[in-house]
This record gives C-alpha cells, sequence and structure tokens, in this order.
C-alpha cells in the first residue's frame, strides 16, 4: 500500500495495514450508510491495542471529538482523530459482531462477522491478534435513551464522509466494512456496502 493510494474494505469483509507513527489514516463512508469497525494494534507488540474502556476513562465520555487521542489498554495514545466531515457520530460501546451474536438475531447458518473479518485482515499481513479489542465503531449511531437504554439507529452520515486518525506510534490498523444486516445500523435497505481508506503521509 501506498501513500494516497485509495483502499477498498470490501463490503461484508476486512482490511488491515501498517501505518507509521505520525501519519494518518483517512476512512471514507463512500456511500454513507456503513459503520466501519476500526482497531489498532501496536506494530511492535500486539498485545498492547487500541481500547475503548480505557479511552471512555480518559476521554470522559462516549464519543470522541477533533483532537482527541484514544488510547490503549496502557493508557498510552495511539491514535488521534484529527478530521470528522461526518455529524461525529460513532460508537465506543458495543463489541464487534460475531457469529454467536447472529445466533442470537435467528440466524441458523453462519454469518459473516466483523470478529472474523480482523482475523482474516490480520492474517493477511501474517499475524494473529492476541484477542478482539471492541472496536471503535466509525459511523455507528447507537443513541442512548431514557432510562440509559440503547438503540440501534441508522446512519446520519452521508456519502463521502470520513474521519482521519493520525498514528501516535507505529500501528497496524484494521477495519471491517460492518456484515450487520439484520438491524439498521447499516441503513434500513440493511444492505452492507464497501468502504475506503489512505493512508496520508
Amino acid at each position: 500500500m501506498t501513500v494516497g493510494e485509495r483502499i477498498t474494505i470490501p463490503a461484508r469483509r476486512g482490511k488491515a495495514a501498517r501505518v507509521l507513527k505520525g501519519q494518518s489514516v483517512k476512512v471514507i463512508n463512500s456511500h454513507g450508510e456503513q459503520v466501519v469497525d476500526t482497531w489498532a494494534f501496536n506494530a511492535d507488540d500486539l498485545t498492547e491495542f487500541l481500547s475503548m474502556a480505557h479511552s471512555r476513562a480518559t476521554l470522559t465520555k462516549i464519543i470522541p471529538g477533533l483532537g482527541d487521542a484514544l488510547v490503549t489498554n496502557r493508557r498510552r495514545p495511539i491514535v488521534t482523530l484529527v478530521e470528522d466531515t461526518s455529524p461525529g457520530i460513532h460508537d465506543t460501546l458495543l463489541a464487534a459482531c460475531d457469529d454467536y451474536r447472529y445466533g442470537l438475531l435467528g440466524c441458523t447458518e453462519y454469518h459473516d462477522n466483523c470478529t472474523d473479518n480482523l482475523y482474516a485482515a490480520m492474517r493477511r499481513l501474517g499475524l494473529t491478534p492476541p484477542e478482539v479489542p471492541s472496536p471503535l465503531n466509525l459511523f455507528m449511531n447507537i443513541p442512548v435513551l431514557e432510562g440509559l437504554r440503547l438503540a440501534f439507529g441508522e446512519p446520519v452520515t452521508k456519502p463521502g464522509d470520513y474521519v482521519v486518525l493520525r498514528a501516535e506510534m507505529d500501528i497496524v490498523i484494521a477495519f471491517s466494512a460492518c456484515p450487520q444486516d439484520i438491524l439498521p445500523i447499516n441503513g434500513k435497505a440493511g444492505t452492507p456496502t464497501e468502504a475506503h481508506f489512505e493512508i496520508l503521509g
């Protein structure tokens, strides 16, 4: 992958790349309604990774905003949100979907899922993540309702909206164009689409 090259995250699949400290990654919601699960691992030690639990505690909020540095499970900055053309609605609460999740939603056969997409994407780089951290669910709309209940909302993004994350250490970044087609998190049509990313110098 070269700097500035637009890389496709295929619908229902994952993609991973190495990013150097100081480089940025532009994640594009190409069609406007696609959630992109996002992970980042310390390239030198995969047991250190972007942690939503530690980031929420550090930022004292559930959605990061411009200039916010998200941290690892060792409480060190790993990526900073430096640009966001979307309405800024992302999710840090929900775990990556997996085949068990779709079983609970009524599926009786295997369903594509973000957990397996992470493993497949990392495997293409010759890597195996030590676990599946809860991802930064870019463009995912999970409203907190009265009574502190959660809802599964449709994305509020438009085609071409993007975020830019700056790497604060050498990282492996991984994405999944979420395969969810039962709940409306990828829009009312429930049709996952491809998304894209670019590594910026």
